[in-house]
């Protein structure tokens, strides 16, 4: 679990250079720059002299926090962040991640792991459950004071403040007793992906799907589920688990896909569907859209952002 806390595959390049800003919204070559800097340490101190003294430089916060919409390139730019510090001991991982090594090894041990390292990246950092937000509100608590730098997005329930809006005030108001800890740095702008493809997922025929199934069986490992049964099987599996169930799958094959009923069940499809699109795994779906399977009072609800980022993925990946 620890040798995996490093960017997806998918980020593996990412890099400062290869982010590309969008001259429509300013915000992103300021956030670029901002954590670059970041990344290089902040701007030099300036320099007294024997008769006069050097000013006082800005406060260099440990934290920076990400904050926007899903598809304004928020992980290519924690990712970039990572490559880019020179450091020896750097991890990189989800919210989710995170807090399934706490459940695993404890939260002393978890503590006594990270203590020292030079920087923690935190992806998708959730603010659903109060419990597992105050873990990792207390344990980067523990960690900023011997030196470990912080670098975070995330997600938040309520839908208030407008379509695909992460906003900061939820997140730092969930981990108030770090929040002192980060600069906040807002990036505008529309769906990378969106602005790809068009707005709907991809539905094949039975008799291509069994085509395209059969042409990626031949060169690579494909999994071939029926939606209910992948939804049941997700069940039985944590979901910080749910990267090994796509290791080295070259296409994720779903048959009679059909609109969702359950939000416990939406919820681990929307966890499925993130390590899916990180790892950059195709989709090829029979039955109902896949951008269609959550309900019309799943999408009015607390956790509409999520389930709007997972549609935004799901369209991506059934054009892929």
């Amino acid at each position: 679990m620890v040798a995996a806390l490093v960017p997806p595959p998918q980020f593996d390049d990412a890099t400062f250079d290869t982010y590309r800003t969008d001259a429509r919204f300013p915000s992103q070559q300021e956030a670029k720059d901002l954590l670059t800097a970041f990344a290089g340490g902040g701007e030099p101190a300036p320099r007294g002299s024997l008769f006069r003294r050097a000013k006082k430089s800005p406060e260099v916060k440990p934290g920076v926090y990400l904050d926007g919409g899903f598809g304004v390139g928020k992980t290519h730019l924690l990712a970039a962040v990572y490559h880019a510090l020179p450091a020896r001991r750097k991890y990189f991982g989800s919210f989710i991640e995170y807090t399934a090594l706490v459940g695993a090894m404890g939260y002393q041990k978890t503590v006594e792991l990270f203590r020292g390292a030079d920087l923690l990246c935190i992806d998708e950092f959730e603010l659903d459950d109060p419990g597992d937000t105050m873990v990792m509100t207390r344990l980067l608590g523990e960690l900023v004071p011997t030196g470990t730098r912080l670098a975070a997005t995330s997600n938040t329930p309520p839908n208030a403040l407008g379509e695909g809006r992460f906003a900061a005030q939820d997140f730092l108001r969930e981990i108030h007793a770090m929040a002192a800890s980060f600069e906040t740095i807002r990036i505008d702008g529309t769906d990378y992906r969106q602005r790809a493809v068009d707005g709907h997922a991809v539905v094949v025929a039975a008799d291509e799907y069994e085509r395209t199934v059969a042409d990626a069986a031949a060169s690579g490992l494909v999994s071939d589920d029926t939606f209910d049964s992948l939804i049941r099987h997700l069940a039985t599996v944590h979901p910080s688990r749910y990267i090994r169930l796509i290791e080295d799958i070259a296409v994720i094959g779903i048959r009679d896909v059909a609109p969702l009923d359950d939000q416990s069940a939406a919820l681990r499809f929307v966890a499925f569907i993130d390590r899916a699109y990180d790892a950059q795994v195709p989709v090829r779906a029979t039955g109902s859209p896949l951008d269609e399977v959550f309900t019309e009072d799943m999408l009015a609800g607390g956790y509409r952002k999520k389930y709007l980022r997972a549609i935004s993925r799901l369209v991506a990946l059934t054009h892929s």
